[in-house]
């Protein structure tokens, strides 16, 4: 879990950096040609749909941890507490 949270900045920035470019490369060949600017628009919409799909991925991937993590414990803590059977960890 703990590197998926460290590479969320990581996506984030290659985002940025990506609209960045894109915002770039259309201002220029908005000058050059209309037909170019198409491409790149279909280009950028693509990009944006396949970064959408790996954070969405990623969030999932986060979420399933937690709630496994969450389970584990409440197991963990039912089994300690003897819930259930009388039996378990007895202090």
């Amino acid at each position: 879990m703990a590197v998926i949270i460290a590479t969320a900045p990581g996506v984030v920035a290659v985002v940025v950096i990506v609209v960045v470019v894109v915002v770039v490369v259309v201002v220029v060949v908005v000058e050059v040609e209309v037909e170019v600017v198409k491409v790149v628009v279909v280009v950028v919409v693509v990009v944006v749909k396949v970064v959408l799909v790996e954070v969405v991925v990623a969030v999932v991937v986060v979420v399933v941890i937690v709630v496994l993590v969450v389970v584990v414990v409440v197991v963990v803590v039912v089994v300690a507490a003897g819930v259930g059977g009388g039996g378990g960890i007895k202090p």
